[in-house]
């Protein structure tokens, strides 16, 4: 059996964007009980790759951000938004 999934640490105040991409990829996976791999695999990229961008490694991209807010069940909007101002 897998190990159980886990949010991501709360964002700092002044998180860059990569980090609210990051931060809010990974929460919505693991609201969706998804793994990495299954994220990855259901919108056509490499597992690696999500791991990357949930780290805030490296850059995504709009076609990117388009394909796992898909997945997601998400408006791409959201993605990009801190979580602080989903509520506003």
């Amino acid at each position: 059996m897998p190990p159980p999934l886990k949010q991501p640490k709360p964002l700092k105040r002044n998180a860059s964007l990569r980090e609210v991409v990051a931060f809010n990829i990974r929460t919505h996976r693991v609201d969706m009980a998804l793994s990495q791999e299954d994220l990855a695999l259901s919108a056509e990229l490499d597992r690696t790759y999500v791991s990357a961008v949930e780290r805030g490694r490296w850059n995504i991209s709009l076609s990117n951000i388009e394909r796992l807010a898909e997945v997601l069940d998400v408006e791409p909007w959201r993605l990009l938004r801190p979580p602080a101002a989903a509520g506003q």
